[in-house]
């Protein structure tokens, strides 16, 4: 009976977090659909709501922000926009900062996690895994002795929250696994193995 169960559980398990994952996913793209007027609206035109219409819709919004950014006329008026939210002292900061995050992270040419990591964090004799972000730098590099990289912590089994640490470079390990097996294997919580990049 015992092994049944966990056996079911094994199967559901899985599949119950994927639909929920993908329904959370959905419910929340839908909420473009508040960007129309209610005239406009799938509910208003035929009468019965459509859930994934917004999906199609951001979907169609990101694309057309993409074209139109991609062409002259388009990158000038992104250059006048960003330089109206930089004259606003609280907005500055934020979007700057948000806009170097994702410029480093979706960007063809980012390269936010560089390598997969092996380092002692929290503590001497614990370990876990981290990703190369690059080297200090600005005034903090001037405070720091010798070779130090910027290292990225992320916690399990939800890789976007984490930590940002500068170690010296002696003291961390390259570990021979993409950047993707890594990411595998912290959400796993450690249970799927990755395979060395030459396997």
């Amino acid at each position: 009976m015992k092994k049944y169960f966990i056996t079911g559980l094994l199967v559901l398990v899985p599949l119950f977090i994927t639909v929920w994952v993908l329904k959370t996913l959905v419910q929340t793209l839908d909420q473009s659909l508040l960007l129309l007027p209610v005239s406009w609206r799938p509910e208003a035109l035929l009468g019965v709501d459509i859930p994934g219409f917004g999906v199609i819709l951001t979907v169609a919004i990101v694309l057309t922000t993409g074209l139109v950014a991609t062409n002259i006329f388009g990158q000038q008026l992104i250059v006048l926009w960003e330089g109206l939210l930089i004259r606003v002292p609280v907005v500055k900061s934020i979007y700057s900062s948000v806009k170097q995050v994702s410029d480093t992270l979706f960007s063809d040419s980012g390269n936010a996690f560089r390598q997969a990591l092996l380092i002692q964090y929290p503590r001497q004799g614990v370990w876990t895994i981290a990703f190369l972000t690059g080297t200090p730098g600005g005034d903090v590099a001037n405070h720091l002795p010798g070779e130090y990289v910027s290292v990225y912590v992320p916690t399990t089994p939800n890789p976007t929250s984490g930590f940002f640490l500068m170690l010296p470079k002696a003291d961390v390990i390259a570990l021979d696994m993409s950047v993707d097996q890594a990411l595998k294997y912290i959400i796993s919580m450690g249970t799927v193995a990755p395979l060395s990049k030459h396997h």
